[in-house]
């Protein structure tokens, strides 16, 4: 996946024109129902965020195209939830997570209009939160009213640890500088150790 994200990033780099669809386009693609699952948006805006900070990309644009691409993503989720209804949750690809499917069901049912609109920044559950709400038929009003607040909020959020990583080493200097890239490191490293273990653990049998 790497490999991947990092032609993605040098290709807008050089080619200015075009940063902006490309980066709407992997926040439409983040936020779509099932194609959310695998794409690695949380890598790629942030590292946006450096670009941005570094005058290599410009912001204005970036931040509508950006916005713009995970409303449509969300609101095209939506449309295929209320279009497909439930016989949407016996694909191949969801009875796969059916776990995750029940939680985001019932984190639905609890909350309605916040979990639409909290659920964009909860990862396990943002591309399946506006398709589960399609299903259950929320109103569009109410859906597209938690979508375009969300959305709004989500997308420079993103990008911002990228870019304050860079104006705040600048103003701090080299050791600050260096003191950010070893916390950075840490919490990489701790990351990825709490992953593995909770990947390596059995599945909890029902009683």
């Amino acid at each position: 996946m790497q490999p991947y994200i990092d032609q993605i990033l040098a290709f807008i780099s050089v080619h200015q024109q075009w940063a902006g669809p490309i980066i709407g386009l992997v926040s439409f693609g983040e936020s779509l129902l099932i194609v959310g699952l695998f794409v690695p948006a949380t890598i790629i805006l942030p590292l946006t965020g450096v670009l941005i900070a570094n005058d290599t990309l410009e912001f204005t644009g970036i931040l509508l195209w950006g916005v713009a691409g995970a409303i449509l993503g969300d609101a095209v989720s939506h449309w295929i939830g209320r279009a497909y209804g439930p016989a949407l949750l016996k694909s191949g690809i969801l009875r796969k997570r059916r776990r995750s499917v029940a939680r985001t069901r019932l984190l639905f049912y609890r909350y309605g209009f916040l979990a639409v609109f909290a659920g964009r920044f909860m990862g396990a559950f943002r591309s399946l939160i506006p398709g589960m709400a399609g299903i259950m038929k929320m109103p569009q009003g109410r859906f597209q009213l938690a979508n375009v607040l969300s959305g709004v909020i989500w997308f420079p959020w993103l990008l911002l640890p990228g870019y304050l990583g860079v104006r705040g080493a600048d103003a701090l200097g080299v050791t600050g500088s260096a003191a950010i890239l070893a916390l950075l490191a840490v919490i990489c490293i701790v990351v990825i150790v709490s992953r593995r273990r909770r990947a390596a653990r059995p599945p909890q049998k029902k009683q």
